[in-house]
C-alpha cells in the first residue's frame, strides 16, 4: 500500500506539530521515523493511522484518504509507547478483539510471543508492568499482519534480550512475509540497520528523507593522526570530532575510499549521531 503525504500540515492553536510536509513511502519497506520529541512524528502517526484530521494537505494511501474509512484502517496498525489497551481487559480479551478487527490475525504468532515474552492470557492490562505492557504492544503489532504497521517507541520499559527478540523475530517475519513498516524511536543504534530508507523531522518540517544505504555511502567515520584526519576533513562538513594526544576521531560527510587513501581506518557513521547533527539548533 502506498503512502503518499502531500503538503500536510497541523496546527494546534499558533504551533505548527507538521508543517508543509511532503514524501512518499512505498510498500513492503522498513523506514525509521526519526527527531527529536516534539518533531511531529506521533501528530504524522496519528494522521496517518485516522486518528486525526490535518489542518491542511493530505494523507492518502493507495489514493485514498484513512479518516473515517474503515476498509484503510483495518489495514493498519499502531503501537504507541503507552495507553493501547484498556487497563481493565485481560490479554485474551486483548487478543480476541484485534483479532476481530485484523483480518490478517495471525492466533498462533500471537500465542508464541506470549510465551517468548513471559505474558499468560489471563493477566490483567492494569497488573502489568511497563516492560509487559510494551511487550503486549509488540506482540499485538506483529501479530496483526496489518499492511502498515507503525511501532511508536514501542519496547519502553523492556529489558535488552527482549528487545533483541523483538528485533530478530520481526525480521524474520518480514522476510517471511513483508509488509511496511515505520519505526519510531529513541533507540536509534539497535535498530538502524534494519531502515531500508530514514525520514528525519526537526520542528514539524521534514529535513532529510533518504534511502539508508546512500545515506552511509555519503558518511564515514575516520580516526588516525590529528595532521592526516585535517587533511582529509578540509572543505567537508563535520558530523563531530573527537581530539586526544595527536589522535583524532571524526564523523564527516565522505567517502570510505577517499579516507582510506589518505590512509585513514574508517568505520560507518550511526545513523543516531547523522540524526543528532541535523537536528541540532545553533548554540543548543
Amino acid at each position: 500500500m502506498k503512502i503518499e503525504v502531500k503538503h500536510l500540515s497541523k496546527k494546534y492553536g499558533e504551533t505548527y506539530a507538521l508543517n508543509d510536509v511532503s514524501f512518499t513511502l512505498e510498500e513492503n519497506k522498513i523506514y525509521g521515523l526519526l527527531g527529536r520529541n516534539g518533531a511531529g512524528k506521533t501528530t504524522f502517526m496519528d494522521i496517518l493511522s485516522g486518528q486525526i484530521l490535518a489542518s491542511s494537505g493530505e494523507i492518502t494511501i493507495d489514493g485514498e484518504r484513512p479518516f473515517e474509512n474503515q476498509r484503510l484502517t483495518e489495514s493498519i496498525c499502531l503501537i504507541k509507547e503507552a495507553d493501547n489497551f484498556s487497563p481493565e481487559l485481560r490479554i485474551k480479551q486483548v487478543l480476541k478483539i484485534f483479532a476481530y478487527f485484523y483480518s490478517g490475525w495471525d492466533q498462533a504468532m500471537a500465542e508464541e510471543l506470549l510465551e517468548t515474552f513471559n505474558l499468560k492470557p489471563s493477566m490483567k492490562i492494569k497488573t502489568l508492568s511497563k516492560g509487559m505492557e510494551s511487550a503486549l504492544g509488540i506482540t499485538v503489532g506483529l501479530a496483526s499482519k496489518a499492511p502498515i504497521t507503525v511501532f511508536d517507541e514501542p519496547y519502553i520499559g523492556m529489558d535488552a534480550p527482549s528487545r533483541k527478540a523483538f528485533y530478530q523475530i520481526l525480521l524474520d517475519d518480514y522476510q517471511e512475509n513483508p509488509r511496511t513498516i515505520i519505526f519510531s524511536t529513541h533507540l536509534i543504534d539497535e535498530v538502524s540497520l534494519m531502515f531500508e530508507e530514514v525520514l528525519i523531522l526537526q520542528e514539524g518540517a521534514l529535513i532529510l528523507a533518504e534511502d539508508a544505504e546512500t545515506l552511509r555511502e555519503k558518511t564515514v567515520g575516520v580516526s588516525g593522526p590529528k595532521a592526516k584526519v585535517d587533511t582529509f576533513l578540509e572543505n567537508k562538513e563535520v558530523i563531530q570530532r573527537t581530539d586526544l594526544a595527536g589522535h583524532s576521531m571524526a564523523y564527516a560527510y565522505g567517502t570510505r575510499q577517499e579516507a582510506e587513501t589518505v590512509g585513514l581506518q574508517t568505520e560507518a557513521v550511526p545513523i543516531q549521531e547523522l540524526m543528532i547533527h541535523l537536528t541540532e539548533k545553533k548554540g543548543g
